[in-house]
């Protein structure tokens, strides 16, 4: 049901004014308000007006700006007031239902492994086990506990699995007829954009708009838009305008400033109160062992470790991870995501709701893909608390988003919808031929998009990938990238005949460059 644009403006406003009123900001506002009054330009009469001007040069007006953009980009629109809460989580329930028996399946696994291992979901480290912790928290990664018995909670085959199993209840098999002609792997009827609205989306990206990644564009040579470009960037770094900077980065971040772009946008500045929240969450790391510390070091050792660019940041997965599983702020995201953290009960009382606890805390069993979302952000950010936040706000805003069941057009069921839409539309005797011979494209693009293509793209190209996810605050572009690689691909894959002979061409992406792949396929593509 859509709101008229009054009433839907009206209760976005409420809400954020109700979110502000219990944040930091809001206390710091009302400090400097104060403050103000002992300024002799502050007159009685016009106290409101005074005040706001003062607020207003002394930078805290762009504060609120940045609170109010941040709460924009990432809580969705209001519903209609007389639509059910879960609507705000996922409109359709059939995907609501199938994310509900993913996560029993989810838990299941973990409860089996616990009763297996007989090993509690949850205990207090005895005091030398603290003392030891603490001692080497920041070289976690030279422990080699013995992690044989436990095994990830999925991969993301099981989950592929689960999106291919997809059906909308409300259509009869036989009779889908916009949707007859779709030969994908994933069959629900969700809207996906085509290249044309993909192009006015990305229009930044068009071929004849200057942007960093393309070394050889022929409109603008390359050394003069990027000192241009450089300048700019620092103008809107001393702006301080989250919006600004969003714009900015849709042409790509320079090196030097992207760590501050970034925190920018995402309303990151690492505040004394942050620095200590974040303290707090290693205290609880230290103080309680929970059955998903195990995973996570299980997942770190097999993915990180054997990663080129990511293994010498082992030790600050660890401290990343393991503080965000104790992170109850967490939690919010649930409210605009389909997926519910999962409960346990404490002092052995199930089905006890006032016993009842979530667990683990941030409500988060799997860390296999999160690993690989933390792992490039340790090149931009060198202090644990920072790096923290900005992993923190990066995953309540898109990584969640690739490991629920949701309609969401930046959802892993719509990019993965996109992915298939584009190759059938744009390059059917490809998709026909891989088809053919059982190697359906998903199968092989999966995996990348899932992980947001960390760990496949070499370091400095998905750095690339990601300023365009911020400065769009969408992933689709993820998609758009994957059936890219199989367009650049395409000669060698039209001559393969079997899905391992497809995956080989595939198996290495850390030489492609992302820019040039998207903008041929997005803007010299014939559509």
């Amino acid at each position: 049901v859509m709101l008229d644009p009054d009433s839907g403006l009206s209760l976005t406003i409420a809400r954020i004014v109700q979110r502000l009123k219990g944040s930091s900001l809001h206390s710091k506002l009302e400090r400097q308000a104060r403050i103000s009054l002992h300024n002799p330009e502050i007159k009685l009469e016009s106290l409101k007006e005074d005040i706001k001007d003062f607020l207003k040069t002394s930078g805290w007006e762009k504060k609120l700006q940045n609170a109010v953009y941040s709460e924009l980009s990432v809580f969705p629109s209001p519903c209609h007031p007389a639509a059910p809460p879960e609507h705000m989580k996922e409109p359709l329930a059939y995907m609501r239902k199938a994310q509900g028996s993913w996560e029993k399946r989810i838990l299941k696994s973990l409860n089996s492994m616990c009763t297996e291992l007989s090993i509690p979901l949850a205990q207090k480290r005895p005091a030398n086990e603290q003392k030891e912790l603490l001692s080497k928290w920041n070289e976690m990664g030279t422990d080699e506990p013995d992690l044989s018995l436990f095994r990830p909670v999925y991969a993301p085959k099981d989950f592929l699995e689960v999106l291919m199993n997809l059906r909308n209840p409300n259509y009869d098999n036989g009779e889908q007829p916009s949707f007859r002609n779709h030969l994908g792997l994933i069959q629900v009827p969700l809207k996906v954009k085509y290249i044309p609205e993909l192009k006015e989306d990305f229009s930044e990206l068009g071929l004849n708009i200057g942007q960093l990644g393309i070394d050889d564009s022929a409109q603008v040579p390359p050394e003069f838009f990027e000192n241009e470009h450089v300048l700019v960037g620092q103008k809107v770094l001393a702006e301080q305008d989250s919006a600004a900077a969003q714009q900015y980065v849709r042409r790509g971040c320079p090196t030097a400033l992207r760590a501050d772009l970034w925190a920018l946008i995402l309303n990151i500045s690492n505040q004394p109160e942050d620095i200590l929240y974040y303290e707090q969450l290693k205290s609880n790391v230290i103080q309680h062992d929970l059955l998903v510390d195990s995973l996570i070091y299980k997942d770190v050792k097999l993915t990180a470790s054997n990663d080129d660019y990511y293994f010498v940041f082992e030790d600050y997965l660890y401290q990343v991870l393991l503080c965000f599983s104790r992170d109850t702020s967490v939690l919010e995201h649930f409210a605009y995501s389909s997926a519910t953290p999962p409960k346990s009960y404490i002092r052995g009382k199930p089905g006890m709701e006032e016993y009842a606890v979530f667990y683990p805390p941030n409500g988060k069993l799997n860390y296999n893909s999160s690993i690989l979302s933390v792992a490039p952000l340790c090149f931009l950010y060198h202090e644990p608390s920072k790096l923290y936040q900005i992993f923190r706000e990066m995953y309540v805003r898109f990584f969640f988003r690739l490991h629920s069941i949701s309609s969401h057009p930046s959802g892993i069921v719509s990019l993965c919808l996109l992915f298939e839409t584009l190759l059938q539309t744009h390059l059917p005797q490809l998709f026909y031929h891989l088809r053919e011979i059982g190697a359906q494209p998903l199968r092989i693009s999966f995996k990348w998009m899932v992980r947001a293509f960390s760990g496949y793209l070499a370091t400095d190209q998905l750095l690339l990938l990601w300023d365009r996810i911020l400065g769009y605050n969408s992933l689709e572009i993820l998609a758009v990238l994957a059936a890219a690689v199989f367009a650049f691909r395409a000669v060698n894959l039209m001559e393969v005949t079997s899905l391992a002979a497809a995956e080989a061409v595939l198996a290495d992406l850390s030489t492609l460059k992302v820019m040039p792949l998207l903008q041929i396929f997005l803007f010299a593509t014939v559509t």
